[in-house]
């Protein structure tokens, strides 16, 4: 089998153009708590704003398993915020519970994280998140939405803190519900 060859035997045809069929996902609806881990960990830029960019990988619920969520934690703030200084300091704290709920690696260090600090703490760690939906409006007149990071949490205990009511006897969950590992 050659390497252009396609999986049912024929051969790929050259062209000078194709479009991959499909389009864009919908946003996770604003709320949503769900159960991801950190996949990537890395200092990122973008028009002379420094920022730390998280790849998350949602795991449950099931619906969303596999989706990818992009977070930039703006440790120093963006140029353009309306209050530069209260946008970094809520990206720290946020770092902060991200790290906690990893393990705490990352206040240890002393400075400014590098890409293998963030990637040795950060990368494989799951947690909760809250995801919350973004919307711009594009020059041609229509909108781009996606979604951001609202909130972490440890992914079991979390939910422990509320005070639980009188035991009802309830059906059994399936097997593979982690409903409550998301305590949002």
């Amino acid at each position: 089998m050659s390497f252009w060859d396609m999986n049912d035997g024929t051969a790929v045809q050259a062209s000078t153009a194709y479009e991959v069929e499909g389009g864009d996902l919908k946003p996770i609806p604003a709320n949503t708590g769900c159960i991801a881990a950190v996949e990537e960990a890395k200092w990122d830029s973008y028009e002379g704003d420094r920022y730390i960019s998280l790849k998350w990988r949602i795991m449950r619920p099931s619906e969303f398993e596999k989706r990818v969520i992009y977070h930039k934690v703006k440790v120093f703030g963006f140029a353009n915020d309306k209050d530069q200084k209260a946008t970094a300091d809520k990206a720290k704290r946020m770092l902060a519970a991200i790290d906690a709920n990893a393990g705490g690696k990352l206040m240890k260090v002393k400075g400014e994280p590098s890409d293998t600090d963030l990637m040795s703490a950060l990368v494989g760690k799951m947690m909760a998140i809250k995801l919350q939906v973004w919307k711009i409006k594009q020059d041609d007149g229509t909108t781009k939405e996606g979604n951001w990071v609202s909130a972490v949490a440890p992914a079991k205990g979390a939910a422990k803190e509320a005070p639980k009511p009188e035991p009802k006897p309830v059906e059994a969950a399936p097997a593979d519900s982690f409903d409550d590992d998301i305590p949002f």
